[in-house]
């Protein structure tokens, strides 16, 4: 599998970008389908630099369950780095990534529209250093819960 420049594993030192305006998302990305390229694509939108944070194997596996994620951390941060929208892939194994957000300080703060901006781990941190927080409408269909249920099903 190729590794890309793109992908920084937990603990590890990623770049510092200054003058640009820096957008952050996270999330699992288990099975990458359309509803996570607009969602992805939109974020970008918000600013120069996308920095996706990928939840690690374990912290998907206790989100999720032992059966998750069905693509383990190497193969869903080779699939987002491929795509030209986003800029960097940073791993995070806590609960949540606040850490990442307080290292980062985004100008930008993404998530689904499924969640309420109260909701949104590390919005008043963003908020307090002049940043937004901004809540992304799904594409309405697209699920890996939902593939792989109709994956299972179907063997």
């Amino acid at each position: 599998m190729c590794f890309s420049k793109k992908i920084y594993r937990k603990g590890s030192t990623f770049p510092v970008i200054s003058g640009k305006k820096i957008v952050f998302t996270n999330g699992c990305f288990d099975i990458l389908h359309p509803g996570h390229l607009h969602y992805l694509y939109k974020a970008k939108s918000y600013g120069e630099v996308l920095i996706v944070a990928l939840n690690s194997d374990s912290s998907i596996k206790k989100l999720k369950g032992l059966k998750r994620p069905v693509n383990n951390f190497e193969f869903r941060s080779t699939m987002l780095s491929y795509l030209h929208f986003v800029d960097l892939v940073v791993e995070f194994d806590s609960d949540t990534p606040l850490e990442l957000i307080q290292a980062i300080s985004p100008n930008v703060l993404v998530k689904g529209a499924d969640y309420s901006e109260s909701q949104v781990v590390g919005a008043d941190f963003v908020k307090s250093n002049g940043g937004q927080v901004v809540l992304v409408e799904f594409l309405k269909g697209f699920s890996s819960t939902e593939i792989i249920k109709a994956i299972n099903k179907a063997t």
